[in-house]
């Protein structure tokens, strides 16, 4: 364990002794089992409840894209359908503006998430690539900058000098692209999974008021869509809260609200259009 696995704004090694252990070589026996922070249990301890933080986050976030996936896949497909459905009782019209917006929608979700990633991808990319030049062309400078950001974090000034050689020493491109910049090496999230995972959770929200306007008779089109749709928005809603440790009252409210508003906007000038139209 080296101290470049510190968290970047609590670092542990504040917790070891202030006087770090001599070198192994000029070390009594009674200095030979001092503390040091690569084998302090402290350490150890914060680098795993970092660790854990840091997948819990991950998971949290990926979750988080699928509701809102799922909650788009809901609210458009159930709004086209629905403003269809008051322009016309054709079930075949209604099954390909159904599909249309199911296919349409999932690809748009996908290929936008597609480019967002990857372009976040890139851009960590080139800054590894740019600090990975710096630090080649100018290694005073660059010491200097990771000196000044790991003060900012909180290190005493006493220490940081201590704390910067180290890092350097164990990974100098590691150290100034994750506690400079925020960016960790090996962490880039996959353009492709991503698209895949917004792709999957539209369809499966989208899937949801197509069968349910599809499969209802003509009079009970709209009331069944918008019971399939209130049900689903307020599972998302209390799925939402859950991950945003919000209340589950208010986000499901809210959800639920903003989706029989889209519904009934479209419902009103998909009738109107019929009767001007037709």
């Amino acid at each position: 364990m080296s101290l470049l696995d510190m968290p970047p704004r609590r670092p542990p090694a504040l917790d070891s002794p202030d006087t770090p252990a001599p070198a192994a070589s000029s070390a009594g026996p009674a200095d030979a089992h001092a503390p040091s922070a690569d084998r302090d249990p402290r350490t150890s301890v914060s680098r795993d409840h970092s660790e854990d933080r840091t997948t819990r986050s991950d998971r949290i976030n990926q979750l988080r894209a699928g509701v809102l996936g799922a909650n788009d896949g809901i609210v458009s497909v159930a709004g086209l359908a629905v403003g269809v459905a008051g322009a016309t009782t054709d079930i075949r019209w209604l099954l390909i503006a159904g599909l249309a917006s199911l296919v349409a929608g999932a690809l748009s979700m996908a290929m936008g998430e597609y480019v967002s990633v990857s372009t976040q991808r890139d851009t960590d990319r080139a800054l590894i690539a740019r600090t990975r030049a710096d630090l080649a062309a100018d290694p005073a400078g660059e010491h200097r900058h990771l000196l000044a950001a790991l003060t900012e974090s909180g290190i005493p000034g006493d220490v940081v000098g201590e704390v910067a050689d180290s890092m350097e020493r164990h990974d100098a491109l590691t150290a100034h692209t994750r506690f400079r910049h925020g960016v960790e090496q090996g962490t880039v999230v996959s353009p492709l999974s991503a698209a895949l995972a917004s792709l999957l959770s539209f369809t499966l929200g989208g899937i949801i008021p197509l069968l349910a306007i599809l499969a209802s008779p003509p009079v009970l089109r709209l009331p069944a869509t918008l019971v399939a749709v209130v049900v689903a928005l307020a599972l998302l809603g209390v799925v939402s809260a859950r991950l945003g440790q919000a209340d589950a009252r208010t986000a499901t409210v809210r959800t639920i609200i903003g989706g029989v508003l889209a519904l009934l906007v479209t419902y009103g000038i998909g009738a109107a259009l019929g009767v001007a139209i037709g």
